[in-house]
C-alpha cells in the first residue's frame, strides 16, 4: 500500500462518511433555520400576513428535518461513528452521548410536536408551497394546546442543546486542539 493510500485511509476512517457529513450539516442548516424562524414568529402578532408566510416556511423546515432523521438515523445507527485517533476522555465521552441521543430525541420529537399542532388545529401542514402534508388527526383543540405546550418547551432544549453543541465543538477545536470537528468537516 502505498504512503498516499494509507493516508488516506486513516483520515476515512477518522472522519464521518461523506453521507453521513452531508446530513449533518444539511439538517443544522434545516434547524437553526427553523428554530430563528419560530423564534422570530413568537414576536410577530397572529394572523398578520408576514408571520403566516413565515410559519409556513418553518412548518416545511420541520417537516424537512423530520424527513431527513428518519434517513439519518437508520444511516447512523447501521454506520457508526468513526473511531477517535486519541479517545476522549470518560467525561467527555459519555457527556457526548448524553448530548447526542438528547439532539436526536428533539429532532424527532419537535417535528411530530409541531405536525401535531398544526394537524389538531386544523391548520395547514404545507411544504413550501409544493404540496400540503396529509392530516392525519381529528380537529382537537385540547390536543393541539397539549402539543404546542411540548412544541414551545422542546424547542427551549433544543436552543439549549445545539448552543452547546456547537459550543463543545468549537472548545475542542480551537481550546483542545483535537478532532471533534474535524471529524465532520
Amino acid at each position: 500500500m502505498s504512503v498516499t493510500t494509507e493516508a488516506s485511509a486513516t483520515v476515512s476512517t477518522t472522519r464521518y462518511r461523506p453521507s453521513q457529513r452531508i446530513l449533518h450539516w444539511l439538517m443544522a442548516i434545516v434547524i437553526i433555520s427553523a428554530l430563528v424562524i419560530g423564534l422570530y414568529c413568537s414576536y410577530l402578532t397572529p394572523g398578520v400576513a408576514l408571520r403566516r408566510a413565515l410559519l409556513d416556511v418553518h412548518k416545511s423546515l420541520g417537516m424537512t428535518a423530520l424527513v431527513l432523521i428518519a434517513i439519518r438515523l437508520p444511516l447512523r445507527l447501521s454506520l457508526g461513528e468513526p473511531a477517535y485517533r486519541r479517545p476522549l476522555g470518560g467525561l467527555n465521552h459519555h457527556a457526548a452521548r448524553a448530548a447526542h441521543i438528547l439532539l436526536y430525541a428533539l429532532m424527532i420529537l419537535m417535528p411530530l410536536a409541531g405536525y401535531t399542532t398544526s394537524a389538531a388545529g386544523g391548520h395547514d401542514l404545507p411544504w413550501f408551497g409544493l404540496f400540503q402534508w396529509p392530516n392525519l388527526l381529528p380537529l382537537d383543540k385540547g390536543l393541539e394546546r397539549t402539543a404546542a405546550g411540548i412544541h414551545e418547551y422542546s424547542a427551549y432544549c433544543l436552543y439549549a442543546v445545539v448552543s452547546l453543541h456547537i459550543l463543545a465543538a468549537l472548545w475542542h477545536h480551537f481550546f483542545r486542539r483535537d478532532e471533534v470537528l474535524r471529524r465532520m468537516l
